[in-house]
């Protein structure tokens, strides 16, 4: 339980206490009643909106209700004043030593301060990244990687039983262009000059998938029809880019617990059984769709096709299954793929999907709601376009892939950590920036280095101090007592709360933000005290009082530890 949720028992025992004594009706709903921070810091430590919420139930005046909690709450010795503002909004102010428990809460759990049950018993699954294995990743991809792994992450600490899925598409044409280009490597790491026609992969990085296959088959397929060597090469080429497509994961510290194939739907019966289990709720039919406003679609034809009745699950048009040649859509082996999540078992499914896939959504959330009976909600996390740049020059092209910035590029240039925070310091539906000079830039418009300053130096300060023999110590708490030393620790207890709310929108980069907020308070407390001797950290006449203070940043940098952790970036303890 959080400290907001610890207020907001006292302020629910305060109406109790009012009902009891007739001054509130009995039985009032209270579920609308948040305490939370007010919007101002300046009006106090959290706010209530209870008096606005129980006057209409009470048919009394907000205000009335208001001062009569506000005497209640002061009796609280957790609580130093409370005051009504407003129209009846109630102001809260702590007393100093509930900041300084929260520290002591900090030191005391570690690395399991701000971790929450609040999705204990819920199975979550995450697919993300699920690029199709045609080469190595490339900047686009990363972003979503990086997202996708943090949202694991951060569900994960909120208490849910989460798997992290990728995708293999390999069950489409583009996996026959790929074998059709490691063909053409094979040839010439038997010497022959060959030409890469258009729709083909020229990618530097195919030449060593050509030379394994030389050496694994000989000439056994030197100059011999497609029919002798396209499935094998196939087969061969994707394991090849998966393992590619790991290797690149791994630079990145993502690391997937499923793979599913797109190809283990065809020809098993999955599909089917996915569009008969729609069939039999009435929800397929035979049909002829209009036109289509605007552009066209691929798979829109005026002929009779087999179609889903997804407008009745909030769709704007059906949407077909099955071509009037009979095969599959490319939209069948996608419901199929959600039908056997569902029946996996999984209370809550997201998927992390490029921008271009922003038409997809409303057709794949109706196939989850109808597969589903509307028991398993789908959210699809959109990651718009990173522009990847060098100051004023923008970066698209790289030899090793032919025509794109890979995953592996952008590592090289930054580091994975970097690389991930930066991914995350843009909500994932916003465009993003990366100047690979800016993101290592030593200032405080660089969020990467400035938290992980902030990290190292708290760890200058405690191995100062240890060489002093002066160690953090909860005793001595109470000489963290200035008001800027108790907002720090007030910002310590805002992170539990962030993270439970950061989990139930699916927004990892308010981590990123926090923790960006957190650095700058601890480095303006820093630079107070050059001004302020009593509020440096290490005072070496006074060991009672550094202890004390020693707690705090030592609760800082735990707090960034964990905070970077379900970012995926290591914490650093010297720079």
């Amino acid at each position: 339980m959080t400290l907001f949720d610890q207020i907001r028992e006292a302020v629910l025992a305060a109406i109790d206490t009012l009902s009891a004594e007739g001054t509130l009706p009995a039985g009032v709903e209270t579920r609308a009643i948040t305490v939370e921070p007010p919007r101002d810091a300046a009006h106090g430590d959290m706010a209530t909106n209870a008096a606005m919420v129980l006057a209409k139930p009470a048919q009394m005046k907000p205000r009335d209700i208001a001062e009569a909690l506000a005497a209640k709450l002061a009796e609280d010795a957790r609580i130093d004043t409370a005051e009504v503002a407003g129209p009846g909004f109630l102001n809260l102010r702590l007393a100093a030593s509930v900041w300084q428990g929260v520290v002591g809460d900090v030191l005391q759990s570690g690395a399991a301060y701000g971790r929450s049950k609040k999705g204990e018993g819920r199975r979550v699954n995450v697919e993300y990244v699920s690029a199709n294995p045609t080469g190595p990743l490339h900047v686009g991809h990363t972003r979503g990687a990086v997202f996708g792994d943090a949202l694991a992450s951060l569900l994960d600490a909120a208490g849910f039983d989460v798997t992290r899925e990728y995708y293999i598409n390999d069950g489409g044409a583009q996996v026959d262009v790929l074998a059709r280009s490691v063909y053409l490597r094979y040839l010439e790491a038997h010497g022959q000059e060959v030409a890469f026609e258009d729709g083909t992969y020229p990618g530097d990085y195919l030449i060593e998938v050509g030379q394994a296959l030389k050496d694994k088959v000989g000439d056994q397929f030197v100059d011999k029809g497609e029919q002798f060597w396209l499935a094998e090469i196939r087969e061969f080429a994707t394991e090849c880019m998966m393992d590619l497509i790991r290797a690149d994961l791994a630079r990145l510290g993502v690391k997937m617990d499923a793979f599913f194939s797109e190809k283990s739907l065809y020809g098993t019966g999955r599909i089917e059984e996915a569009i008969n289990d729609l069939r039999d709720k009435g929800l397929i039919y035979e049909g002829v769709l209009e036109p289509p406003k605007g552009k066209t679609p691929e798979d829109w034809e005026p002929r009779e096709q087999t179609l889903f009745k997804s407008t009745e699950h909030g769709d704007d048009v059906d949407r077909p299954v099955m071509k009037s040649d009979g095969s599959w859509t490319y939209f069948a082996p996608d419901i199929a793929y959600h039908f056997d999540k569902v029946s996996r078992g999984f209370d809550e499914l997201i998927d992390v999907f490029g921008a271009d896939h922003g038409g997809y959504v409303k057709r794949m959330k109706a196939a989850v709601s109808a597969l589903s009976d509307g028991k398993v909600p789908l959210d699809v996390k959109l990651t718009q376009l990173v522009k990847l740049r060098r100051g004023d020059e923008e970066l698209k092209m790289s030899k090793r892939a032919g025509t794109f910035v890979t995953l592996a590029d952008v590592v090289e240039m930054v580091g994975a950590d970097v690389t991930r925070f930066h991914m995350l310091t843009r909500k994932n539906d916003a465009p993003l920036d990366f100047d690979v000079e800016k993101v290592r830039e030593q200032s405080k418009d660089n969020p990467v280095w400035y938290v992980q300053y902030a990290h190292a130096r708290i760890h200058s300060v405690l191995r100062k101090a240890a060489e002093a023999e002066m160690q953090p110590d909860a005793a001595q708490l109470a000489s963290v007592s200035d008001p800027a030393e108790l907002a720090l620790a007030a910002k310590l207890a805002e992170f539990p709360r962030m993270i439970e709310a950061a989990a139930q929108s699916h927004e990892p980069h308010r981590i990123a933000f926090y923790l960006y907020d957190l650095a700058s308070d601890f480095h303006a407390l820093w630079n107070k005290g050059n001004a302020v001797p009593h509020l440096r950290f290490f005072q070496e006449d006074d060991p009672s009082a550094t202890s004390g203070k020693l707690c705090l940043i030592s609760a800082v940098a735990i707090v960034i530890s964990n905070g970077l952790g379900i970012l995926g970036v290591k914490p650093v303890e010297q720079m």
